[in-house]
């Protein structure tokens, strides 16, 4: 007699394998089995010793395949009598949850090809339903975890259309818009007393987040400009003088400028030989781009600084040479930069920024695009959560 046996692949002692029955291309096999009768029954949902009851049921589970063949399990249930819950219920089974349609091994398999792969190819992939394998993972993502909010330990926030601790990197609230009510529903549900122990907060110049909401719910906390916005917004001033400069230019001048945006808003030590070449050609032939492109470079300068002193020094000698320049635009930015002097400046005391967030943010959009949009964005949320789930 053969020694050769599959029951050590399904938790021998637990079952009984009964038999098994291939497709006609053996593509396909379903085994069946029922419960070992020498092991008591325990309840599926307490787990406490159950009566046996004369009644079974049955369940065609989903296991991992075996090579290329898809494994179906016939699972023959024993209906027990909890004496704990007071109700009948199915025997529990250690490789399946109760009234689950995949085995625990399948469900964490499809937990992991989630991670890179969307729902749609890993049900193509396995032969599932999409929505199966959309309901299997959030439950093995965390959903206990990482579905309800977790305010511990907040100090510090970086916050935009989410918010994050910039030291724990961990997301904490995702909310959709810009909207002064999207913001609000994140403090309403903030215990008070997490409220009152945020020091500071990093944010872009956006008005209702810096003067009003914020400090309506977190009246002690000092806001945070960092370098990362300020840079975006005058990014927007050097390509408007550039349009106006490139409009007023003769026909020489017009063919210096052109094709010079994405050169003039890189970082001087981003440049590549060539680009430093056409560059210093363009600042030579135009005094006012000169001029913007060097205030570009300098606004750097002001978060140098470690003291406040010395940042608003910095702060002024920019908002000097913006003013000495005659430009329009330049002159309103300077006024800019002084209307948001405070926020600029407490970049000295709490040296956070939204740098880190911003590549949060294009991790996040890649993840939205696997998943075609996710069009449930409580699955999105929780996947986002899971993919920073911080330290």
């Amino acid at each position: 007699m053969s020694n050769i046996t599959i029951t050590q692949y399904f938790f021998p002692g637990q079952v009984k394998i009964m038999g098994q029955s291939f497709s006609p291309d053996f593509r396909r096999v379903i085994i069946s089995m029922r419960s070992n009768l020498r092991f008591t029954p325990r309840c599926s949902e307490c787990g406490s010793k159950a009566h046996i009851s004369h009644d079974t049921t049955k369940r065609l589970v989903r296991d991992l395949n075996l090579a290329v063949t898809m494994v179906c399990l016939n699972l023959f249930y024993r209906k027990v009598y909890c004496p704990f819950c007071k109700k009948v219920r199915v025997e529990r089974q250690e490789f399946v949850e109760p009234y689950a349609r995949v085995t625990k091994r399948l469900a964490l398999y499809i937990h992991e090809l989630c991670k890179t792969m969307t729902v749609k190819d890993v049900a193509e992939h396995l032969g599932l339903d999409w929505k199966t394998v959309k309901n299997i993972d959030p439950a093995l993502a965390g959903e206990e975890e990482f579905g309800e909010t977790n305010y511990t330990g907040l100090k510090l926030l970086v916050i935009d259309e989410i918010a994050i601790p910039p030291l724990a990197g961990r997301i904490i609230w995702m909310g959709e818009g810009r909207s002064k009510e999207t913001l609000d529903s994140f403090f309403t549900a903030m215990p008070e007393e997490t409220r009152k122990g945020i020091v500071a907060v990093a944010s872009d110049m956006w008005k209702s987040r810096r003067g009003g909401t914020i400090k309506k719910w977190c009246p002690g906390t000092k806001i945070v400009f960092d370098l990362f916005h300020l840079v975006k917004d005058f990014n927007q001033v050097v390509d408007k003088i550039r349009n106006q400069e490139y409009h007023q230019a003769d026909a020489q001048g017009k063919a210096v400028l052109r094709g010079t945006k994405y050169l003039l808003l890189k970082s001087q030590e981003n440049l590549k030989e060539n680009e430093t070449v056409r560059l210093k050609e363009v600042l030579e032939l135009n005094q006012t781009l000169s001029t913007t492109y060097i205030l570009k470079e300098y606004l750097k300068k002001i978060y140098q600084p470690r003291n406040i002193e010395q940042a608003n020094a910095a702060l002024e000698e920019w908002c000097s040479l913006a003013r000495e320049s005659g430009n329009p635009e330049l002159i309103r930015f300077a006024r800019k930069l002084k209307r948001h002097r405070e926020g600029i400046l407490n970049h000295c005391i709490y040296p956070i920024h939204t740098g880190k967030l911003e590549g949060v943010n294009n991790t996040l959009k890649v993840i939205q695009r696997k998943a075609y949009g996710y069009l449930d964005t409580k699955y999105f949320i929780l996947k986002s959560k899971q993919a920073f789930a911080g330290t």
